[in-house]
């Protein structure tokens, strides 16, 4: 009842270690994703050479600014979304 009265509830320790696991998985996996994605688009399956060479690091440059976008993009438009069902004003979207 602590949020009836003076604001949100207190997390135990229990359930900030869990918040902090969950948020290290959803970073590790959007990591993963990055990985996988950006590879298969700017790495040849031959390597020829032992370093990236100037297309290949462009390209990856390119690819993980890419990702990095779309994803700021789709989490303001769902915190929008959440925002507007709950009846709080959204995040320009």
């Amino acid at each position: 009842m602590s949020f009836l009265f003076g604001g949100p509830p207190k997390m135990s320790s229990a359930e900030k270690i869990a918040a902090a696991e969950t948020e290290v998985e959803m970073v590790s996996d959007m990591f993963n994703r990055l990985t996988e994605s950006c590879q298969k688009k700017c790495i040849p399956n031959d390597y020829r050479e032992g370093d990236l060479n100037k297309g290949e690091s462009v390209c990856l440059d390119r690819c993980v600014s890419k990702f990095f976008e779309v994803n700021i993009k789709v989490s303001e438009k769902m915190q929008g979304e959440a925002a507007q069902k709950q009846g709080a004003p959204g995040f320009g979207m």
